[in-house]
């Protein structure tokens, strides 16, 4: 039922509000999963460019009708040195013999090697297109719009601009809940994804197909950001911690590891969308058992919706709740509570102001690491598949570790320790000698393994350090930052061309370097959630700890802050 709003209402504390719920009863268990099961299809699409834009195996075509013998037509591609395999002689993938000069040798009987030198045999590129090895892939983007040597590089701009809808997507999908609510844009968000990945199985180039990625990008972080933002405002604090890291995490992971083995039953690109879109519709139907965020109505002057949806919960969990479940205090003026906040509200004060700038850096070189190791998956010896596979099961300890660290450690200390650790990894892996390849991988799935913990904790960290008028606008906005990185992130693995070891050298150290800011973060462990700006930790906290207090009125806090900084002084 709806509840005009009410500018002069202030309301007391939610989660002692709500306390008389229980951490796990059935209301908070169905809402836990049925929101869980949610992430599991963006974890199966989230690095779905693997697949989809995997390279085969290719080599010049030669004119169909061309009369060459089988000894020319076996010579007709030159060797040449492969920088990645220490200058090992390969064919060559983008250029082939003059074809009128293997012609004329053809028709006089000289045999290559023997009767012709083939390094004075002039050269040219491959004018009749590519003949793809189909063992691997039966088609994907690249063999079907040959994006190959002198058309490589739409490759890993593919990548970048999914990665840059993703942006566009963090940016909007906060401010956009934050004013509408978090349940009509994650299901909205969650349609549109549906049905814009119908379109593109249907795309006829790849220019069609790269608008499409984008904007499945942005739909796709949408649903992402508010879902998990849904959790952690409707579950309790224990509840909300397990949430937000194991959680969340583990069932991106889950659909993660279900990439694969899409791709290996399903080898075709346009057969694998298809499956990508039946995912999604599943998560539609949970539109009618997750409810909206009791916080943001309330945070919206929506006391009695608000009240509804906790008397609903209260008998789902067999509870009887009290006459009155949030008592509105009144005040004169608009409060913060009510007063609607955008996105230059992470700026207007020095204390979130900072505290904003250095979490986007963080989540920056977070996303950069994290999507190199990704990606790279594709370069790494053996089979593509089982790579992959392996860099999404690595993911499921590494996210119950959060829960563990989360559970009962420093959120600061956490966060660091995995963060270094991580660019510890990935950067010795260039001392391995280049023969050593299990112990190679090994490493950097252990990089891998430090950075998705790293991750896991970052995102639950950030929902705990921002107020419930700001929470979802900040974790888009992180989210919107740590974009440039992901867009970024292909053009380290293109690194590999100059150098093997360049692009571990370069993620090790930003990653390393990265972890010392995170030491400047507010500690909030123990802390409830703080549902105002001024509920909120100062930056930097390596050095302090301080509790809000919940007061009536806007001079109580203020006498209270007062207070506070006394006893530090």
């Amino acid at each position: 039922m709806p509840a005009a709003t009410s500018d002069t209402s202030k309301i007391t504390d939610y989660e002692a509000a709500t306390s008389f719920l229980g951490e796990w009863g059935a209301f908070q268990q169905r809402t836990f999963f049925l929101l869980c099961l949610s992430f599991i299809p963006n974890g199966l699409t989230a690095l779905s460019v693997v697949f989809l834009a995997g390279t085969p195996d290719h080599r010049c075509a030669l004119p169909a009708h061309l009369n060459l013998s089988a000894a020319w037509r076996n010579s007709s591609i030159p060797l040449e040195e492969d920088a990645i395999r220490d200058g090992a002689l390969v064919p060559s993938k983008c250029s082939r013999y003059k074809v009128e000069y293997l012609l004329n040798y053809s028709e006089r009987g000289f045999l290559p090697g023997l009767d012709v030198n083939l390094s004075n045999v002039p050269k040219e590129s491959c004018l009749d297109g590519w003949e793809f090895d189909h063992s691997v892939y039966t088609s994907t983007i690249v063999s079907e719009w040959n994006l190959v040597c002198d058309e490589s590089w739409k490759k890993p701009l593919t990548s970048s601009l999914f990665f840059g809808g993703i942006l566009a997507g963090s940016f909007v999908s906060g401010q956009l809940s934050d004013r509408f609510g978090r349940k009509m844009v994650m299901f909205g968000t969650i349609g549109l994804q549906v049905v814009t990945t119908l379109i593109q199985v249907f795309s006829s180039s790849w220019i069609m197909f790269v608008v499409l990625y984008f904007l499945i990008g942005v739909e796709q972080i949408s649903n992402y950001l508010v879902a998990f933002v849904l959790g952690a405002e409707i579950l309790g604090p224990q509840v909300r911690t397990f949430f937000s890291t194991a959680g969340v995490c583990l069932f991106f992971a889950v659909g993660y590891t279900l990439l694969p083995l899409f791709a290996f039953f399903v080898r075709d690109w346009r057969m694998l969308q298809v499956g990508f879109m039946l995912a999604g519709c599943v998560c539609l139907p949970l539109f009618w058992f997750i409810p909206e965020s009791p916080r943001w109505l309330l945070s919206q002057g929506r006391v009695e919706e608000a009240e509804v949806i906790i008397r609903n919960a209260a008998k789902m969990n067999r509870i009887e709740s009290p006459p009155v479940i949030f008592r509105p205090l009144k005040n004169e003026g608009r409060t913060e509570e009510t007063r609607v906040h955008n996105i230059c509200d992470l700026l207007r004060s020095p204390n979130i102001r900072w505290l904003s700038v250095t979490l986007w850096l963080v989540w920056n070189t977070l996303t950069i690491a994290y999507y190199a190791l990704s990606l790279n998956t594709a370069n790494l010896h053996g089979n593509p598949f089982i790579n992959c596979f392996l860099s999404a099961v690595i993911e499921i300890p590494a996210y119950a570790l959060s829960w563990v660290m989360f559970r009962w450690c420093s959120r600061r200390l956490s966060h660091f320790l995995a963060l270094f650790a991580g660019g510890f990894f990935i950067f010795i892996i260039q001392f391995i000698p280049r023969h050593l390849v299990a112990l190679s991988i090994t490493f950097e799935m252990l990089g891998k393994f430090a950075v998705s913990t790293a991750f896991a904790v970052v995102y639950a960290y950030t929902a705990e350090l921002y107020p419930t008028v700001l929470r979802n606008t900040a974790v888009g906005a992180c989210s919107t930052a740590s974009r440039i990185g992901s867009i970024i992130a292909p053009y380290f693995i293109y690194l590999r061309t100059y150098s093997v070891s360049l692009p571990y050298i370069v993620v090790g150290s930003l990653t390393a370097l990265t972890s010392l800011l995170s030491l400047l973060l507010p500690e909030s462990f123990g802390m409830p959630l703080p549902d105002t700006i001024s509920q909120m930790q100062s930056f930097p906290g390596c050095c302090q700890k301080r509790p809000y207090v919940l007061t009536s009125t806007k001079e109580e806090e203020n006498a209270a802050e007062e207070k506070s900084l006394a006893r530090q002084l």
